[in-house]
């Protein structure tokens, strides 16, 4: 069978990560802004106010703003059929709650996406993507006021109606159930109003949390709904952050604990947004959590009508959990968990698991039943820039290689797989530590952990070879 012949071969990106120009044509400051630079060790912080001499990562990140024309070439050079990569909110409403949107920024994107278009280039467009106005925060604790889903639908209804013509893939929000986590307060949910200090240290407010994504939700289901009526050449999906995981033992409690973290933390946001109602197993969380989640009328009816068209998720590890205390643990996309013997790490400690996705391809299409993508997938390791300014990695080859090919092998199980879009297709600013150091791209940007670089892209090896990869449709994987 092999992947169909309009399989979206492309890249991933996030707007708070890569443009910089964050003050800008009236953009205004999201939550990433105020965000430190960190690294592997040291966790970044968050600011309220800019400290004079500290450096923050975003304002400049890798300047796509001004360079977007260089980067999108060398995407159709690799031979993109899509780019994933997200619009900032606050470059187009500064602070959320503006009447009239910006036109300089709306000006921007529909430069970016003429020229993905003349490169022949589909957008992937994600509308929130950790990025939310800090002014939000500031007013309302981010999504736990209920007023930002104006904001937001607003926000929605601007850029809809503004790039109907030349974007037709979105997702609504970046790995929403982040929020069921501590650190999902920073990255998405917005609810650290008045909070300074290292991202280690924020409060774990799971009600403060919970109540966020409801408000979320809704807004996905709203913007959904308002697509589906009057723009019905779209197809929107919700992106998750993959957290796949292995009873560490055959043990009862090991495997009743992998059942409850998957529905905890993965199909907790995903089962409201494509089934269009809370799941069966919520009520009992909220109860054992002391959670009350304050709904008005006609939010179900809202979730029933917004569900979305596919199911988009990040894929970088699988961790192993224990009932009782296990081996050594390990890190990772913001979940960790006990070791799994039989696996490998990359320089960051993260499991490398291609088979664990081929099994997360099934365990999705087999609950929902609609087209699915893998939006994230890559591997952050410690390039080496060679003096001739070449760059090895035959490290990140090998990662994808084996990643495409358990993707082959779900779609021979029957998996209807419409795209793969793998992390940083260029060098970008890590979203949990700040830093540059860990590098996913195929691009190499040359931009450094202390500010430092002059911005240079070049080539890697791995640029060409995802070249042949999709030059062949994912065939010629050599």
């Amino acid at each position: 069978m092999g992947f169909r012949k309009d399989f979206l071969w492309g890249g991933a990106t996030a707007a708070n990560q890569m443009e910089g120009a964050w003050d800008l044509d009236g953009k205004g400051p999201s939550v990433p802004d105020m965000c430190t630079n960190g690294s592997h060790t040291v966790p970044k912080r968050v600011t309220p106010e800019f400290e004079e001499g500290t450096l923050y990562p975003s304002h400049e990140a890798i300047d796509f703003y001004h360079r977007y024309e260089e980067d999108i070439a060398l995407m159709a050079e690799m031979g993109f059929r899509c780019f994933r990569l997200s619009i900032a909110w606050t470059r187009i409403y500064p602070t959320g709650m503006e009447e009239t949107p910006n036109e300089a920024g709306l000006a921007f994107y529909d430069k970016v996406f003429d020229c993905c278009r003349k490169h022949g280039i589909e957008p992937l467009v994600t509308i929130s993507h950790y990025e939310m106005p800090y002014a939000l925060v500031r007013k309302y604790n981010g999504w736990e006021g209920r007023e930002v889903i104006a904001c937001f639908e607003r926000y929605c209804h601007t850029i809809f109606e503004r790039y109907k013509d030349k974007v037709k893939y979105w997702l609504t929000f970046n790995e929403i159930n982040s929020g069921t986590l501590k650190m999902g307060a920073i990255l998405n949910t917005g609810t650290i109003r008045g909070f300074c200090g290292s991202t280690a240290e924020v409060p774990d407010d799971r009600q403060s949390r919970y109540q966020a994504l409801h408000h979320m939700f809704v807004a996905s289901a709203r913007a959904v709904k308002y697509a589906h009526e009057h723009y019905p050449q779209f197809k929107i999906g919700c992106m998750t952050l993959m957290g796949s995981c292995y009873p560490l033992t055959p043990d009862p409690d090991d495997m009743l604990l992998a059942q409850q973290t998957m529905n905890n933390i993965n199909w907790y946001t995903s089962d409201v947004q494509v089934r269009g109602a809370y799941p069966y197993y919520a009520k009992r969380f909220w109860k054992d959590n002391g959670l009350h989640i304050a709904m008005e009328p006609g939010d179900e009816e809202d979730l029933k009508q917004g569900k979305v068209d596919f199911f988009s998720f990040s894929y970088y590890m699988t961790v192993c959990v224990a009932a009782k205390a296990g081996d050594a643990r390990v890190s990772g996309n913001l979940l960790g968990g006990y070791a799994n013997p039989y696996l490998k790490t990359s320089d960051w400690g993260w499991q490398i698991d291609p088979k664990g996705l081929r099994w997360t391809l099934n365990e999705v299409y087999a609950r929902y039943g609609v087209p699915v993508m893998v939006v994230e997938n890559g591997l952050g390791a410690k390039d080496v820039l060679e003096p001739d300014g070449s760059i090895h990695d035959s490290y990140r080859i090998d990662y994808l290689r084996q990643h495409i090919e358990q993707m082959r092998e779900a779609v021979e199980d029957g998996v209807d797989l419409m795209g793969y879009t793998p992390w940083g297709c260029i060098d970008l600013v890590s979203a949990t530590t700040g830093e540059m150091a860990k590098r996913y791209g195929m691009i190499y940007v040359e931009k450094y952990d202390d500010g430092t670089g002059s911005l240079a892209r070049r080539r890697k090896d791995s640029f060409f070879w995802y070249q042949k990869v999709i030059r062949t449709n994912g065939e010629d994987l050599s």
